[in-house]
């Protein structure tokens, strides 16, 4: 079987290409990327593929016969890039195709899954098989910025006491893994969370509990929180995307307690604390 992963370069298709490899499906992944070059160290046979240039996307999975579509971290018609990438499969002939969506996907109210609600309908409607990997948050969007939040002496955000059930994208990268090698997944669509669920305020503690240092969580109204992210220099429109997933996840908007990504890795989800831990190394 042919595997072939749009956006291998980055954070989680680098995680989902070795992730593969490991599972001894080297021989048969292609890295899709817009610059091959900067794949070259996975190890795999790589191909220039670029979600706006559609004469790039047809021959790049061309042959393949699993298409993992990680959805694009350009906002600029991201919905519109994805439909480039499904039209491309259906014109090559793939088999099927993994998409990396946002946790409850339809239902959800974040302003970041417009884009992915779009795209599920697009996929669906395109009559090829398909995987939808509904992805909670990942724990890095928090741990990553830990840095600043030391230094400032306190973790800020709009989550209020929402619990969130977030997992290392190292275990989403498993579960494209899992999905693309793994027979039985065709057609379906996974809600994947984290196995434990926690509140920002037990992440600082966390991250007290490992420095020695007192860091509170700060909670503050979304708008005054996507004014600080926008004076960290994020774009107005996207600080606001970010700000409003903290506000919904208030409300459970990005709580999962179905367990199923757990049971698709065959383990426990990466622990808060562990990536707290990694996240401060």
């Amino acid at each position: 079987m042919t595997i072939a992963i749009t956006a291998a370069t980055g954070q989680l298709g680098r995680l989902a290409t070795a992730a593969l490899v490991a599972r001894g499906a080297d021989n048969n992944v292609i890295a899709l990327a817009r610059d091959p070059a900067k794949a070259a160290d996975l190890g795999v046979e790589t191909r220039m593929a670029d979600y706006t240039k559609t004469d790039t996307l047809v021959s790049a999975v061309r042959g393949v016969e699993t298409l993992v579509l990680i959805s694009s971290s350009d906002f600029n018609d991201r919905a519109g890039q994805h439909r480039n990438v499904i039209a491309a499969a259906k014109a090559a002939g793939v088999g099927r195709l993994i998409y990396t969506s946002i946790l409850k996907g339809d239902a959800s109210p974040l302003l970041l899954a417009a884009d992915h609600k779009v795209t599920e309908a697009d996929i669906k409607s395109s009559g090829l098989d398909y995987t939808i990997l509904r992805n909670g948050w990942y724990t890095e969007n928090y741990t990553g910025n830990l840095g600043p939040a030391l230094a400032a002496g306190q973790m800020i955000g709009s989550a209020g006491t929402g619990r969130l059930s977030t997992a290392a994208r190292a275990d989403y990268a498993e579960a494209i893994a899992v999905t693309a090698i793994g027979a039985g997944h065709g057609n379906r669509t996974y809600e994947l969370g984290g196995d434990t669920a926690y509140a920002l305020a037990d992440m600082a503690a966390e991250v007290s509990r490992l420095t020695g240092k007192q860091i509170p969580y700060n909670d503050l109204p979304p708008e005054a929180y996507a004014g600080i992210l926008e004076s960290f220099g994020l774009p107005s429109g996207f600080a606001a995307m970010i700000a409003d997933a903290d506000a919904r996840a208030s409300e459970g908007a990005l709580f999962d307690d179905s367990g199923t990504l757990g049971r698709l890795i065959g383990r426990p989800t990466t622990t808060m604390a562990a990536s707290v831990a990694a996240g401060l190394a």
